[in-house]
């Protein structure tokens, strides 16, 4: 492989590996700006309200999106192996 195959492929590492991280700390964010605000309204200080719901959400995320997050990996690992050239 050339210095821009090599290069090429670790990008789309990369790309591939943002895609399938981005759904589950979107839902960490969101819920975690949710909880935040919850906490300023009420003025309740309790560093254990915030784990609990991003936990759940998380758990959620990974239920619902893991197919999709596995199938790109393995569609992006089976890519790199078919574009190795031959010894």
């Amino acid at each position: 492989m050339s210095q821009g195959e090599v290069l090429e492929a670790a990008r789309q590492a990369m790309m591939v590996g943002l895609q399938v991280a981005m759904p589950v700390l979107l839902a960490a964010l969101v819920v975690g700006l949710i909880v935040s605000v919850f906490q300023a309204v009420t003025q309740i200080q309790e560093m254990t309200l915030q784990f609990i719901p991003k936990m759940i959400a998380v758990g959620l995320v990974a239920l619902f999106a893991g197919g999709w997050m596995l199938t790109q990996i393995v569609e992006f690992t089976v890519r790199v192996f078919t574009n190795l050239p031959p010894r």
